[in-house]
């Protein structure tokens, strides 16, 4: 069956980072685009970053432009989110998504950005 592993949260100070790692297993994994979510405290989940099932294109919210990077691993089947310059308002649990032929999802990562 599908399953997606997040890894790489924790706590972090404003203006660090963290790479969080999403291991995907029971599906074609380099056939389908890759997505990260993130839900903050009392917020709906809600979309960071998109990459295609090669890694040739990808897509970023507006509020991460620029200090999020996705990137992916066909032959790892991991996908990866690189965020930098961190910043409070970034605290959420961090969800890997795959739509293959069914909407699928981990557990999430929580990352919490404090001094």
């Amino acid at each position: 069956q599908v399953q997606l592993v997040e890894s790489g949260g924790g706590l972090v100070q404003p203006g660090g980072s963290l790479r969080l790692s999403c291991a995907a297993s029971g599906f074609t994994f380099s056939s389908y685009a890759m997505r990260w979510y993130r839900q903050a405290p009392g917020k709906e989940r809600e979309l960071v970053a998109a990459i295609s099932s090669a890694g040739t294109m990808r897509n970023y919210a507006g509020f991460v432009k620029g200090r999020f990077t996705i990137s992916r691993d066909n032959a790892k089947n991991t996908v990866y989110l690189q965020m930098n310059s961190l910043k409070p308002e970034d605290t959420a649990v961090f969800y890997c998504n795959a739509n293959a032929k069914g909407d699928y999802w981990g557990l999430g990562t929580l990352v919490t950005v404090s001094s």
